[in-house]
């Protein structure tokens, strides 16, 4: 099988705060923006992946979603429980101090990992996880 990754999805509360911080804090770049039934989707990659997309989508985006699942992943997301992503970083402790600096919730400091990267972890203006590994060796 040929496949690679495409797109990943994170769903954000607040898109001009997520803009502040995939853009300006982390450095992505903006790809898309797209305005669509009082919804938007904002896509951000790094410069070094142009083929890998990240859509900051409003909370649940399906249109057929019961108010109740709203109520659901509002409340995931309000408790910090939504995953995000993981990214690589040529330098661990560098990054986190460059994050830490710009005001991002800090969650763990840089640690050497037994499985053999040295990472640390925030959370996104929305609450969810963000990790930066940087490979050991």
């Amino acid at each position: 099988m040929d496949i690679t990754l495409s797109h990943c999805f994170i769903q954000v509360d607040n898109h001009e705060e997520a803009y502040a911080f995939y853009h300006e804090v982390l450095g992505l770049e903006v790809r898309n923006d797209v305005k669509f039934e009082n919804m938007r989707w904002l896509t951000v990659g790094s410069p070094e992946q142009p083929d890998v997309d990240i859509v900051l989508e409003p909370p649940c985006a399906n249109p057929n979603a019961s108010p109740a699942d709203r109520q659901a992943i509002a409340e995931l997301m309000a408790k910090g429980m939504m995953r995000g992503v993981v990214f690589a970083t040529a330098d661990c402790d560098a990054t986190f101090e460059r994050l830490r600096a710009a005001g991002a919730e800090v969650l763990q400091e840089p640690i050497d990992q037994p499985y053999g990267v040295r990472d640390c972890a925030f959370r996104d203006p929305s609450g969810n996880l963000l990790r930066f590994n940087q490979k050991k060796g």
